[in-house]
Parts: structure tokens; sequence; C-alpha cells
């Protein structure tokens, strides 16, 4: 299968190029029939390119998923970040953060489908330091809006990093529960229940168990 479009460039520019279009096709295949649903050769055909090149780049379908949860996940976090990052008063930061990630997913089913139902599937996935990493920088964001919101409490660490697990999870759940229906209830309905979970994490009206 020629490949004119890499032509004239160095050969480390052009495996880097392969790779890229190889992730693209990824996207769109597995996001439009599942990561089960999909062989390699659907992936060439859809990137234009031979098998060789596939196995120059991943080992197996699995390390080509890997490399795409990543870069979507990625993209969605800084999403939330660059959205949070706008607002200067709590509240609205909230707000923002979470209608950029609800708003995100709805705009781009491929990539709620990958990160929220076929990597749910992928046992490997979940083995990897690097996608471990990745979703903790969810509970860090998560982290970092409490802090804003309830500026006044002095969390006890580790306490802090279960209730920032805690509801990360709870907004994850809502989120994995709007994209397997297809994105059928109202954007406005789904964040407010997000908001919920910030909202109803009220410190003050708890009081330290001793151990």
């Amino acid at each position: 299968m020629p490949n004119s479009q890499f032509k004239g460039l160095p050969i480390v520019e052009r495996k880097a190029l392969r790779r890229q279009k190889l992730i693209q096709a990824g996207i769109d295949c597995y996001g439009k029939f599942g990561f089960f649903a999909v062989t390699v050769k659907d992936i060439c055909m859809a990137a234009g390119l031979t098998e060789r090149y596939f196995y120059e780049s991943f080992k197996k379908s699995d390390a080509l998923f890997q490399a795409i949860f990543v870069q979507l996940i990625s993209e969605l976090q800084n999403s939330v970040i660059h959205a949070i990052e706008q607002q200067t008063e709590p509240q609205h930061m909230l707000r923002a953060g979470l209608l950029a990630f609800l708003s995100c997913l709805k705009q781009h089913p491929a990539m709620a489908r990958i990160i929220y139902i076929d990597a749910m599937l992928v046992q490997e996935l979940h083995q990897q330091a690097n996608i471990q990493q990745t979703m903790q920088r969810f509970e860090t964001i998560v982290q970092r809006l409490l802090r804003v919101l309830q500026p006044d409490y002095n969390f006890n660490e580790p306490e802090f990093s279960w209730i920032a697990t805690g509801i990360n999870g709870y907004v994850t759940h809502i989120a994995i529960r709007w994209v397997m229906s297809d994105f059928k209830a109202n954007l406005s309905d789904v964040l407010r229940s997000c908001e919920l979970g910030f909202r109803q994490f009220n410190p003050s009206s708890y009081t330290a168990s001793s151990s």
C-alpha cells in the first residue's frame, strides 16, 4: 500500500505520523464498534496502512488501546482543568469543571465509549502503572476542588484522600450510566446530580473519631 504522504520525511517523523494515524483510526473504530469487535486488520484499513506498520508501533491491540486511553483521558482532564482555571469563585469552578467534563463526553461519543465502557472491560489496562497514575489525576482534581469549596476545614490527609476517591467514583458512575444510555438524560440534570456529590460533603457536620 503506497504511503506517498510520508515521502521526504525523516524516518522518526514518518514512524510518529504512522503511529498517530493508527491511534486516530483506533479512536474511530473502537469508538463506533467497541474494542472487542475490532481487529488489527480493521485498524490498518481505517488508517490506510499495512499490518507491518501496526506492529512497528504496537505489539498488540491492547497496546494501541492503552495509548488511545491515555491520550483521550488526558484530553478530557485538560479540558476540565482549563474550565476550572477560567473561574475565580469556588462554586463557579465546580460547575465549570463538571460542565466541561460532561460536555466533552457528549460532544465526543467515541471518547466517552472508550473511556467509560470499553476501558472498564479491558482487564490488562488496569494493571498498567501509567494508567493508574492517569486515573489518579482525576482524584487530584477532586481534592483541589474540595479544598477550594471548604477552605476553612483542616483536612485529615488520609481521610481526605478516601473522600476524594469516593466523590470521584460517584461522578464516574454517573458518567458511565449516562454514556451507556446514549446520553438520553438532559445534560443539566446530570450536571446537578454530579454537583450534589460535592455539595453533600460537609466536613463541619462530622466529628473526627478517635483511634
